[in-house]
């Protein structure tokens, strides 16, 4: 047993100072270092990787504080818990960062060449790690920093270089020509889940394309003009009756001279515009597809920049925007563009960098995914212990629909910051090596230039971190398959679906338990946040201000899996409220427990009523606490939390506990100390996970064993402290304490002043439990007379209460002056009464009904309900009193 209580906390609850050092302290201590203990279930929960390219989000907080609670959970109840930190390098976004500060500098990476940039890069990364952690430090996360890592790590390069290389020689990787999603401000590839579709107003340019043999033209349309300089067909259906006769002919393609072929292919949509389309098969995905089967020539008419090439003709050199404006210009003078119409279309956008993302022909190295998502949709039909749990569960269609319907995923990027493929070209005869290490020969091979997709990386996270592929190695086998994936729903395409096929292709199972999805941090309105809005939260300027057990309650609590959460600034200080009820009532119940150490706690003795229910209560909402918490309702489990504390424990029992403390007998007095040291002990503990911070502050001041709270064990439920009829008789105490009260409220006489009270019990039963707790009908109903029987005589004039196994008279002679409450109803009748009649007035009035707002009117309505009610109760108030 370790002792370190202090007397008292202090008198006002400062977060900055209850969480100053605090984290230093459970690092210190090593409290969070997962042991690979043998002899303790493992629970493993791996960080979903920040990116290096800036400081964490209040999404992040969010994502964060939910894993935390579930560690800190499992902890306590003595599992091996591993919560592994570690971060992303962010391949395009990272790259970005680093050049968009060396253009600020006069310089760009070419300037510096490929490794001195990366020389830059590992510095961004170091600052802005340390920036994540400190972030991580300030939001309480128990993170076992011995096992940190980071995707671009040695050990984690080495399990990126095993899977490409395994994927190559299955025949699961390869390299093709095909046309990709192409970011030109970045220069680099993107995969289709990187690309970002937007509504736009654009144009469907139409033309006409004369036939070679001048007998007439063929009509199609475009919104992209600038790529017909790379026409290589026009397309017709082959049923289509209109073009049959025209198969097999010629058109001149306008500016360019360029004879094309008009080819038959069923994809075609006869209903579609003219039925006619244009084929560029280096710029369109489709038109790719119909090339191959036509057998016809690709051609590229732009850079990797968005610029024409030199096979645009006079347009070299131009951007492709202000290309199309020359061209359609150009087209019209020449009367082949004959019409342009407004035409609404999505337009895929650069997730990294906002450009118009260009579809591209280029040479790329791709992931074969048929076979893998076979696989993986394979497993969610497997049993219960196999697939993965998706919570809620809707979200595992949304999984399954994209698994259903993946494309290849293009992997390579053209920048120089992530993994390099491991692939090399012989410089004489072309070939290509694929393997982990080098040719031996490696004078006479160059290495591909470009790096892995940063998601190929991020892919294996859940194995990788665990010194993957060495499957033999303790912390592997002990800690792999790791239980919970928190993310949210945004990135289950990206990260959760490769995740699950990478695990079932490597190690032939799940990566994962469950995948707790979570939704969006909104603002107060709805709106998505974004800088443009300026509606963003810094999670560190919320901890600042109201700590970061406030943010954490407000974030764990504030929706149900799955939803989004509105940010609210008077709902953090609503928590920090809360927070301050506890501390109050911490220090009130540390100050009164006098010596009392942790062996000294005796709930064995004779308890009063009060005691026998606030520990069945304990008892309730450690199984209303565990329900929910294994279910991942986190706002249930929350609202249970807030209950007991707030509503029973502060306000009921601590207040009862005050008439024993403030007493003379010695052993009630003993038994209430143990009650409360008990009670806020096992209490401190449920409500530990959601705020780490106060409640070792509170724990530290109590008498405890152990060092840390975050070593200390969950709360059981103790079938020896359950007493369900003690509840009961507590309820009917507290029923009439309130109705009192609720009377007294009702007639604005205050509790100082004494009343007569009268209760009426159903049997002699309940009238022994009341005389037993007279106590505290005395205290808290501040009786000047008080009868309790099976039978009293109900006064005249009295107010009264009816409650489950009795009836409370209150008369009237005690509590007002019934004249003088006559008056001062009848002067508020009058006001009601005018009240009534200008509202009816207005609404009587047609000119107002018809031209004011619907709303306006609505509350009007509203309020002639309002004041109507008011006014009855009044009267009916006044008719009572005069009887």
């Amino acid at each position: 047993m370790e002792e370190n209580k202090e007397i008292a906390l202090s008198p006002k609850y400062d977060p900055t100072a209850v969480e100053k050092d605090r984290y230093k302290y459970w690092v210190d201590g090593k409290f969070f270092e997962a042991k690979a203990d043998k002899n303790k279930k493992p629970f493993t929960i791996v960080i979903p990787p920040p990116n290096v390219t800036g400081k964490l989000h209040i999404g992040h907080a969010w994502d964060t504080t939910l894993q935390d609670i579930i560690t800190r959970i499992k902890r306590m109840q003595g599992y091996d818990v591993l919560y592994l930190p570690g971060m992303d390098h962010a391949g395009i976004a990272t790259q970005a960062k680093v050049e968009a500060k060396l253009r600020e500098q006069g310089q760009s990476r070419y300037d510096l060449g490929r490794e001195k940039f990366l020389e830059k890069a590992w510095e961004w990364k170091h600052e802005y790690a340390d920036f994540i952690r400190q972030q991580w430090e300030k939001i309480g996360l128990g993170l076992d920093y011995s096992r940190e890592r980071f995707t671009l790590d040695e050990g984690l390069s080495e399990a990126v270089k095993e899977v490409f290389v395994t994927l190559y020689e299955k025949g699961l990787i390869y390299r093709g020509e095909y046309i990709i999603n192409w970011d030109p401000a970045t220069k680099t590839a993107l995969s289709d889940i990187e690309v970002i579709h937007e509504e736009i107003q654009g144009h469907f340019y139409h033309m006409k394309y004369p036939l070679k043999d001048g007998t007439g033209s063929i009509e199609i349309a475009t919104t992209r003009p600038e790529t017909m300089l790379g026409d290589t067909a026009v397309a017709v259906h082959p049923e289509d009756e209109r073009y049959q006769h025209l198969i097999g002919k010629t058109v001149i393609l306008p500016i360019i001279g360029r004879e094309i072929e008009i080819v038959a292919d069923e994809y075609v949509d006869m209903e579609f515009g003219s039925g006619a389309v244009k084929i560029t098969p280096a710029h369109d995905p489709n038109d790719f597809e119909i090339g191959n089967r036509h057998n016809l020539e690709r051609i590229l008419v732009m850079n990797e920049d968005g610029t024409m090439n030199d096979r645009a003709g006079k347009y070299k050199g131009m951007d492709r925007f202000e290309c199309r404006k020359q061209l359609v210009k150009d087209l019209q003078e020449e009367g082949i563009l004959f019409k342009i119409e407004e035409h609404m279309h999505s337009v895929g956008h650069s997730e990294r960098s906002g450009a118009v993302v260009e579809p591209y022909l280029s040479t790329q190295w791709f992931v074969n995914m048929q076979p893998l998502a076979d696989e993986a949709v394979k497993l969610q039909r497997q049993s219960d212990d196999e697939k993965v749990h998706f919570v809620p569960e809707r979200f595992e269609n949304n999984y399954l629909r994209w698994m259903e319907n993946t494309r290849d995923w293009c992997i390579s990027r053209q920048l120089w910051w992530g993994h390099r493929i491991p692939a090399w070209y012989h410089k004489e005869t072309g070939e290509v090596y694929v393997g982990k290490e080098a040719p031996a020969d490696i004078e006479n091979w160059e290495q591909d230039s470009d790096v892995l997709d940063t998601w190929f990386s991020s892919a294996l996270w859940p194995f990788s971190t665990l010194n993957w592929p060495d499957t033999d190695n303790e912390e592997f086998k002990h800690f792999f398959p790791t239980n919970v994936l928190v993310t949210g729903y945004d990135i289950i395409g990206f990260w959760v679906s490769r995740m699950i096929f990478q695990s079932l292709e490597f190690n032939d199972i799940r990566p994962f338990e469950d995948v707790l999805i979570h939704g969006l941090v909104r603002d107060a309105e709805g709106r998505k946040m974004s800088k443009s809005l300026g509606n963003g939260v810094d999670p560190m300027e919320v901890i600042e201000k109201y700590g970061a057990d406030s943010l954490r309650y407000f974030l764990s609590t504030g929706s149900t899996p799955g939803q989004d959460l509105r940010f609210q600034w008077e709902k953090v200080e609503s928590t920090w409220n809360f927070v301050n009820k506890i501390w109050n009532a911490s220090r009130f119940v540390i100050m009164n427990l006098g010596d009392i150490q942790y062996e000294d706690i005796d709930l064995s003795g004779e308890k009063s009523v009060a005691d026998k229910w606030i520990l069945t209560r304990l008892n309730q909402t450690i199984v209303q606490v565990d329900k929910n918490v294994d279910k991942y309702e986190f706002g249930e489990a929350g609202r249970h939390l807030y209950n007991f504390i707030w509503d029973e424990f502060c306000d009921w029992y601590i207040e009862m506990a005050k008439l024993p403390l403030y007493g003379e007998d010695e052993k009630a007095k003993q038994t209430t100390r143990s009650v409360l040291a008990y009670v806020l002990d096992q209490t401190m503990r449920m409500l530990h996970p959601f705020m780490p911070f106060v409640t070792e502050e509170i724990w530290q001041h109590l008498p405890h064993e152990g060092e840390s709270i975050t070593q200390a064990s969950w709360p059981k439920v103790r079938q020896d402290l359950h007493d369900e009829q003690a509840a009961e008789e507590m309820k009917r105490l507290v029923d009439i304490i309130r109705a009192v009260r609720n009377i007294r409220a009702e007639v604005d006489t205050p509790m100082s002043k004494q009343v007569q009270l009268l209760i009426q019990a159903k049997d002699e039963f309940i009238v022994k439990q009341l005389e037993t707790n007279r106590q505290y009908l005395e205290k808290f109903c501040n009786p000047s007379e008080l009868t309790i029987a099976t039978e009293v005589s109900a006064p005249e004039k009295a107010m009264s209460a009816v409650i489950t196994g009795a009836d409370i008279f209150l008369p009237l002679e005690g509590l007002i002056d019934v004249d003088k409450e006559i008056a001062r109803l009848n002067n508020e009748l009058d006001k009601w009464n005018k009240e009534v009649e200008r509202v009816e007035k207005k609404l009587a009035n047609e000119g107002f009904v018809s031209k004011a707002p619907e709303k306006v009117v609505e509350e009007e309505k509203q309020k002639a309900k309002d004041y109507a009610e008011k006014k009855a109760k009044v009267e009916a108030r006044i008719k009572e009193l005069q009887s």
